[in-house]
Order: structure tokens, then sequence, then C-alpha cells
């Protein structure tokens, strides 16, 4: 029941670093955790991003077909006989192309793309 006084005392530095140890043991553990769900949170990040990214492509590609329906000749030409409009095809005979690059001298006609 009583120590013998020739037994040995276990010092007080090997609970230290036993307590210490342990520490350092439960923060890694935390520190895991908390890393673990960080990275999980940045995949659903970067994952609703990629969505959102797919998303805005899916729009562009629904306006540029929208737009081509709307700039369709055929369909304009539509439009404009159900609209009643005055306007008529030009022959393409009449229609003359104006170079933008070649000198004013040289051109012939009565518009000019410089002011």
């Amino acid at each position: 029941m009583n120590r013998r006084r020739t037994e040995t005392r276990t010092p007080a530095s090997t609970f230290f670093a036993l307590f210490l140890a342990a520490a350092i043991a439960a923060s890694g553990g935390v520190l895991h955790a908390f890393y673990k769900n960080r990275q999980v949170q940045v995949s659903r990040e970067i994952d609703a991003i990629e969505r959102h990214v797919e998303q805005c492509r899916l729009d562009i590609r629904t306006t540029e077909m929208r737009m081509d329906q709307l700039l369709n000749r055929f369909v304009i030409r539509k439009q404009i006989e159900e609209n009643g409009s005055a306007l008529r095809p030009i022959p393409v005979g009449v229609v003359e192309e104006v170079d933008a690059t070649a000198p004013a001298a040289s051109r012939h006609s009565v518009a000019s793309a410089a002011p």
C-alpha cells in the first residue's frame, strides 16, 4: 500500500509530454476535418460555377438561334407582307456595292461613307 522509497517516481515531464502529444493528435484530427470540409465546399462551388457556365453557354446558343430566326430574310419578307408595308424588294441590278477602303474620288456613287 505504501510506496517503497527505492521505487522511482514518474517525472512530471512525462505527463506533460503525454498531454502535449494528445493535444497535438486532437488538433491534427480537428484540422484534418476542417480541411476536408473546406475541400468539399470548394468542390461544390466549382460544380455550381461549372453548371452556371454551361447554363450561360446554353443561353448564348439560344440567343444566337433566335437572332438567326429574326434575321432570316424569308421570315422578314413574310412579316413585311403580313404587316401590309409599302416596302418592296429591290431588283438585283439596282444594288450598288460601295468599297469603304477606296478613295472618295474614284467613287461614282452619290452616297459616301466619309462625312
